[in-house]
């Protein structure tokens, strides 16, 4: 019974450091986000130069 006891002790000191799971913990990097908008102004005041006609004439 003493030696089933010792093999017992012998077997967890050598294969419980191995069941012992590790785990890493990195930071979040977080980077910024770069975007582009072409936004083209000059068919906007087009427009709004081309309805604006129509708007003074609706007004008359």
């Amino acid at each position: 019974m003493k030696k089933r006891i010792l093999l017992g002790l012998a077997a967890y000191a050598m294969l419980g450091p191995a069941a012992c799971a590790t785990v890493k913990v990195e930071p979040i990097e977080i980077k910024p986000i770069h975007i582009v908008m072409d936004v083209n102004v000059k068919i906007d005041k087009e427009l709004a130069d081309f309805f604006s006609d129509i708007d003074k004439g609706e007004k008359k």
